[in-house]
């Protein structure tokens, strides 16, 4: 009987044979590193310095905004009401909290138009906690997409934030409707506006990058979040005029260093701020009767720092993990 010729004999390589890959000596001291580099290859998933890193986000601004724009439509996509429900949401937040508040426990007192001072409030706060809380979900709830395909990852909380920038976009029409039925004129101090929201989104971004990172190792994060958000809610004086309560508080009077921490809070300074562009009123108000507890321009200063900081040092801590993200 006639044996077949092995493949791979004597004159010339069969068509059909496998090039055997290279031999590693697991018996040198070469390390694993070395070998690498001898054979060109590289780690697929390693980080980009932060300037490539950069550069690669800016280069998928489009998909940002196509990604936010998709999940915005889809977000309310199962309900009758659908895109009205990011109307709906705040207006009816913005009703009992008038109700408990301004009617029944009446912090509204000595305060113009509470109920223009109260939706400035809850949709600048909302703007700012939905970012938080929605940021820290946004690597978690997209494994599969991280696993599958290579992006620089901070394109996700980025699109969060997009995502509730546009619910604000639609907010602010109902907001500004309500603004002038209560009779504030146009003014140029409402130009400011504007810068305000600015500022606001990059203080969002960095803290719904900082949210990410820490929810994507830890998802217990995020259960705890809605509590935290809602404590800070109260603490912003979304709900009542913290400056009245400064003036009027003697608690806060002996405890001053606890005044000048509630006023450097970013959650009141964002709407604080808010209010002095849209609200004149208002603003005549704390500048006559608490100015001595009150600076516009600290407001300002506060916005400036709390936005520039936490849009860097976020950026920066969540790129410094971008390898970990999807693993395990």
């Amino acid at each position: 009987m006639s044996h077949p010729e092995p493949t791979g004999s004597s004159g010339g390589e069969s068509v059909g044979t496998l090039a055997e890959p290279p031999r590693m000596n697991f018996g040198s001291s070469e390390s694993l590193a070395v070998y690498a580099a001898r054979f060109g290859l590289t780690q697929s998933s390693a980080r980009p310095t932060l300037r490539k890193y950069i550069q690669d986000v800016w280069q998928r601004r489009h998909f940002i905004w196509a990604f936010a724009s998709a999940k915005n439509i889809s977000m309310y996509s199962d309900s009758r009401l659908g895109q009205v429900w990011q109307l709906l949401t705040p207006l009816l937040n913005v009703g009992v909290y008038f109700l408990i508040f301004g009617l029944l426990l009446n912090t509204s007192r000595n305060l113009p138009d509470f109920l223009p001072f109260l939706v400035t409030g809850v949709f600048m706060f909302g703007f700012m906690q939905r970012s938080i809380q929605s940021g820290s979900k946004s690597v978690g709830d997209n494994l599969s997409l991280i696993r599958a395909l290579h992006f620089p990852r901070a394109t996700l909380p980025l699109a969060i934030a997009v995502v509730e920038f546009q619910q604000l976009v639609l907010s602010l029409g109902v907001l500004m409707i309500i603004v002038f039925a209560f009779g504030e004129p146009l003014d140029v101090h409402m130009l400011l506006f504007p810068v305000v929201v600015a500022l606001q989104l990059m203080f969002n971004v960095g803290a719904g990058m900082v949210m990410a990172r820490l929810g994507a190792f830890n998802r217990d994060v995020t259960q705890l979040l809605p509590f935290i958000t809602r404590t800070w809610l109260y603490l912003s004086g979304v709900i009542f005029s913290l400056p009245s309560l400064m003036t009027s508080s003697h608690f806060l009077k002996t405890h001053s260093w606890l005044a000048e921490i509630l006023k450097a809070n970013p959650g009141y300074v964002f709407v604080e701020l808010s209010r002095h562009t849209l609200l004149g009123k208002y603003r005549h108000h704390v500048q006559h009767h608490m100015a001595g507890n009150h600076s516009s321009t600290q407001l300002w200063i506060y916005a400036l720092i709390w936005a520039v900081v936490a849009l860097v040092a976020g950026f920066v801590y969540f790129y410094r993990a971008e390898e970990r993200y999807g693993r395990g």
